[in-house]
Parts: structure tokens; C-alpha cells; sequence
């Protein structure tokens, strides 16, 4: 199974692991509670290597990726993220997915892990003769640093500050790193590519300089806290983006897979669609758990 990185670096800190994506990734380090309240109070640092990131440049890359995606990444100027989703032809959801435009027609896209290499074998084929893809999961670490207190930090390291979508690239110490202000907690914070040959470096200052480690135990309650949607179980290929209540990461006013089924669901009316719910006490609603609301019948997706 592969690992991290920063696999040894989690070892010495007393990690438990499980398998994430096919990854062996850290889950804890002390209790997914108190690493949960750290980034809501202060801040974290998680380790999210598993996840998906390959470049895609060159003469028509951004027109390429607006027919793959429901999103407009012509939309957005260099510097910029989006939040965006690939689907198949039937409008249904095949990953949801953050582009980070560094120029006109150069892209990193960082897909789920689970789905890596199907985005990557769909944008490879979609691919003019002028485009270069190139993966980058295998020779870089991707850290998540989140939290109220993260933009204090992240300017303390790197001498700059990253605001919320936007996206830089850093000549450090640690190497040439990708700084996104992105995240899946609901906290401020960024997002770094780093090379694995520097990665460590890099977390041990991160901690260093007040970060407490996190699992992905608490990066999952942190965006359950929030309403983010996890692509396997909110999101899937038998969900669109209007039944998962998430028409605003569509734009109509261009061509992309999938649009042609999608007017067609939003003329039709929807037969299903997410929505959010709390709990009395302390039990908890597992995924899968059937749910009644009146006369409408669903099951927990999250």
C-alpha cells in the first residue's frame, strides 16, 4: 500500500493509520476531538499526499479543461482556484475536483484519490497535441495547513500571505512549492505542494511553529461540521450537481460533458436531492442509515 512522504514523521509521532484511498495514512495522532477543536481554535496541519495533482499545459489546456468540467475555468484569471466537477454523460457527478490556474494555459488539477487516474487518463485523452501532462502525486508531499491562526503561520514561513481561492508559486527554502488558499474544513488556510524531497523539512517547521498534526479522522468531521459533500458518499455517479444541492458550481454559458443531461434534469424537476439535517443527543446517523421526514424517505449520506 502506499505511503506518505511523511510516513516516518507520523511513526515518530505516534500516529494510528488506515487506509485512505488505497494510501496508509495517518487517522490520529492523539483523538480525532481534540485535533478537530485545534483547527476550529487555532490551527492544523494534515497530511493529504493521497489526494490527486498533475500538471496540464500548454496551447489550448484552459479550453480543454472547460469542456471536461462543469465549472468555467475560463472564468478565472492566473492566481486563482475553482471548485468545480467532472461528470459523464448523464450529468451525474464522476469526481468534484479543485483547478489552481497559475497562467493562462498552465493548470495544476488536484482530483480525489480514489479517482486519480481516471481523471488523468480522461484529460490525457482530451488532450491536444500542444498539452503536457505530467503527474505530480508521485514526487510531491500536500500538505493542509487550517485554522483560524494558519494565516499567521503560513506568513511567518513563507513571508507572504495567500488569500482564499487564490493560488501562488513560492521560491523557499523548502524548494519551489504550489500555495493555494484552499481547504475541506471551513477554516481559513492554504493548501502546499511541496517536492518529497523537502516535505519533511517543511512539516517539522509547520509544527514548529504552533501547528498541531491532525488526522484525516478530524479533516472528516471538520467538513461534515461544515456541509462539505465527500465524493463516494454525498457525490457519485449516480448524483448530479442539482440533486446534491450544488447548482452554483455549474455554468451554464459554456460546453462541457454532461450539460445536454443536466438542462434536460432541471426542465424535468428533481426526483431526489440532498439535503442537510441535525441530530438530537448523542447517537449517531451512520451512512446507509434509512431516514423518514414526514412523507419523504432517503438514507444518510454522511
Amino acid at each position: 500500500m502506499p505511503e506518505s512522504p511523511l510516513h516516518s514523521s507520523h511513526e515518530r509521532l505516534g500516529a494510528r493509520f488506515t487506509d485512505f484511498g488505497g494510501w496508509n495514512m495517518p487517522v490520529q495522532y492523539s483523538s480525532v476531538l481534540d485535533e478537530h477543536n485545534a483547527v476550529r481554535t487555532a490551527v492544523g496541519v494534515f497530511d493529504v499526499s493521497h489526494l490527486g495533482r498533475f500538471t496540464y499545459e500548454g496551447y489550448g489546456a484552459t479550453e480543454a479543461i472547460r469542456n471536461e468540467l462543469c465549472g468555467d475555468a475560463g472564468s478565472i484569471e492566473p492566481g486563482r482556484a475553482q471548485y468545480t466537477m467532472a461528470l459523464n454523460q448523464y450529468g451525474r457527478v464522476v469526481d468534484d475536483i479543485i483547478v489552481l490556474r497559475l497562467d493562462d494555459d498552465r493548470w495544476w488539477i488536484l482530483p480525489n484519490g480514489v479517482n486519480y487516474d481516471r481523471i488523468i487518463d480522461r484529460f490525457d485523452a482530451a488532450g491536444a497535441a500542444d498539452i503536457t501532462l505530467e503527474r505530480r502525486r508521485e514526487d510531491t508531499a500536500f500538505l493542509a495547513i487550517q485554522g483560524p491562526q494558519a494565516p499567521a503561520l503560513v506568513e511567518s514561513l513563507f513571508g507572504t500571505k495567500i488569500g482564499r481561492f487564490r493560488v501562488a508559486e513560492l521560491d523557499t527554502s523548502y524548494g519551489p512549492l504550489v500555495v493555494a488558499g484552499t481547504g475541506y474544513t471551513g477554516e481559513r488556510g492554504v493548501e502546499v505542494t511541496v517536492s518529497a524531497d523537502h516535505a519533511e523539512a517543511l512539516f517539522e517547521d509547520v509544527l514548529s511553529a504552533g501547528a498541531v498534526a491532525c488526522g484525516l479522522g478530524a479533516r472528516d468531521t471538520l467538513r461534515l461540521e461544515k456541509g462539505y459533500p465527500l465524493w463516494g458518499q454525498d457525490l457519485d455517479e449516480d448524483t448530479s450537481p442539482l440533486e446534491a444541492g450544488l447548482s452554483w458550481v455549474v455554468d451554464w454559458d459554456h460546453e462541457f460533458v454532461g450539460r445536454k443531461a443536466l438542462l434536460a434534469q432541471q426542465e424535468r424537476g428533481l426526483s431526489k436531492r440532498m439535503v442537510a439535517f441535525t441530530a438530537e443527543g448523542r447517537q449517531i446517523a451512520r451512512h446507509g442509515y434509512p431516514m423518514r421526514a414526514g412523507s419523504s424517505v432517503g438514507t444518510v449520506a454522511s
